[in-house]
């Protein structure tokens, strides 16, 4: 009994030592000691370094959104916007407030804290053909180097895409959408090759048929409605209320599914635009903004090496810009080891382990944890409940905190989603929602070379009639004809006459 109540002293100093803070934080829960979740041994994560990015991961059914719904809530309630991946559907639900329950108010009075249900502001975004404020990008906004890492192009390829580029904006041809890229692909191998041969070198009709194919590819998969105007500014992601409160934007990807190229060109070129629109930061009391990307997987799913390289070097760099990073997903080998290495948060639920490969990776995810005289994490790691989670981050100093096992604070908002009619309410009431779903469609490449290519259209059917006149005029008439044909030209000769003329004379 003495040996367990000094373990018990032991583990709660640990805790109140680790996760000790002087500023702002949130506060996740209480460790446990076994089964026993130890009351005001409570579980908080600095404001300040929220931006060293993280991981939720944990299997099906383990509690991962609810983590992330309760993560979200909280810093909300600090003034921190969020931005969530809304893959599964059931993250609208925090615009309403909980209805409460005997087993929330159980497991709040074990952590040491009494449970309060609220609703929190929120912002329903879409890039499909899902309800909500439109978020798009115009390809100019790409550019060709991140547009053709995207596309996954060869070397060739690239540099043709980057002359293309050059010859709209030296002709100033607006690329808005996706039809406007191809049609100035078709336009450098037709109508427009000779010109832009001249000036900027040769571009190969099969290295633009290949690009073609894959602009297709990315519109098939719903990037007709993602590129195009007006773009979205990720300023508007930074919003917070009247009451202080950090507005959570919920961008809806429940048909996202099938589509993982337009779910990873989305993620880099909003990760891209915010790396260079967000003004530096350092190392700041609290975040701008924190995105939370659930089922994670999708973005690495189909990403070529230089795309995986693009998202690395962006993660390693955006949080200078005051912006954190957390990756959802079931199991930490989702995540490439280069990204993986740059989370310094990081929160586990439950691993199964029904085969011996189960059993391996469970081991490999143990050793992503620091060590603990309290816990075989490998063990412990299949014995978690829903909503218990090994959670180490980092404290104030950037140093790693003890691993603990914890029991995770219920969200207060509603763990389910929300009704079409409650999320119309949402959509309708938005202060952003007119201005991005409003359709423009101003002239682009695609009119303006089309209008150019009538012009090539007209002028070579001139060409042609005045080289049909011209030959008309050139054409021989009827005498010149005859003077031209070689019997005739014999039977009139003075020869044949005269010959003629002696056979008469002897008939005679």
């Amino acid at each position: 009994m003495k040996t367990i109540m000094k373990n018990k002293e032991a583990f709660i100093k640990q805790i109140e030592a680790g996760y000790k803070t002087e500023g702002d934080f949130l506060n996740l829960g209480a460790g446990m000691l076994g089964e026993e979740t130890i009351a005001n041994a409570f579980v908080k994560l600095p404001l300040k370094t929220i931006t060293r990015h993280g991981l939720i991961a944990g299997a099906t059914g383990t509690g991962k959104t609810k983590t992330l719904q309760v993560f979200a809530e909280n810093l909300s309630e600090a003034g921190v916007p969020v931005l969530l991946m809304d893959v599964k559907g059931d993250l609208s639900g925090l615009a309403q407030a909980s209805s409460g329950h005997l087993k929330i108010d159980e497991r709040h009075k074990k952590i040491g804290f009494e449970f309060e249900a609220k609703s929190f502001p929120i912002e329903i975004l879409t890039i499909s053909e899902q309800e909500g404020t439109r978020m798009r990008a115009t390809v100019s906004e790409f550019g060709p180097t991140l547009l053709s890492r995207i596309l996954d192009l060869s070397e060739t390829q690239s540099s043709i895409v980057a002359i293309l580029f050059k010859y709209c904006d030296d002709h100033k041809l607006p690329l808005l959408d996706l039809k406007d890229f191809k049609k100035i692909l078709q336009f450098s191998t037709n109508e427009g090759k000779k010109k832009i041969e001249a000036a900027y070198g040769r571009i190969s009709t099969s290295s633009t048929g290949s690009v073609l194919r894959k602009v297709v590819e990315i519109e098939q998969q719903g990037g007709d409605l993602f590129f195009g105007e007006r773009s979205f500014e990720v300023s508007d992601l930074q919003r917070v209320t009247k009451n202080g409160n950090g507005i959570i934007s919920v961008l809806r990807l429940t048909d996202i599914q099938d589509k993982p190229k337009l779910f990873s060109t989305f993620m880099l070129q909003l990760l891209a635009e915010i790396y260079e629109t967000f003004p530096e930061q350092g190392d700041r009391e609290r975040p701008e903004l924190v995105i939370f990307i659930d089922e994670a997987h999708l973005i690495f799913k189909e990403a070529s090496k230089a795309l995986l390289s693009q998202i690395e070097n962006i993660i390693k760099l955006i949080r200078s810009k005051g912006v954190g990073i957390y990756f959802v997903t079931q199991n930490p080998k989702d995540i490439p080891s280069g990204v993986l290495s740059q989370l310094g948060m990081k929160i586990q639920h439950a691993l199964r382990a029904f085969t011996a490969n189960d059993r391996k990776a469970i081991k490999l995810t143990a050793q992503n944890y620091p060590n603990s005289e309290f816990y075989d994490t490998a063990t412990v790691l299949t014995q978690l409940g829903i909503g218990e989670a090994l959670i180490s981050c980092l404290n104030e100093k950037g140093i790693p905190t003890p691993l603990v096992r914890t029991m995770l604070r219920a969200p207060m908002s509603r763990m389910d989603i929300l009704s079409k009619t409650e999320i119309d309410q949402v959509i309708t009431s938005s202060s952003i929602h007119k201005k991005y779903n409003k359709v423009i469609d101003r002239e682009s490449a695609y009119e303006i070379l089309n209008k150019k290519i009538e012009k090539i259209h007209e002028q070579e059917e001139k060409e042609i009639k005045k080289k049909a006149k011209a030959k008309t005029r050139k054409k021989p008439t009827a005498r010149k004809s005859t003077r031209m044909n070689p019997i005739l030209k014999v039977l009139t000769s003075a020869t044949f006459i005269r010959g003629v003329f002696q056979v008469l004379r002897r008939l005679k």
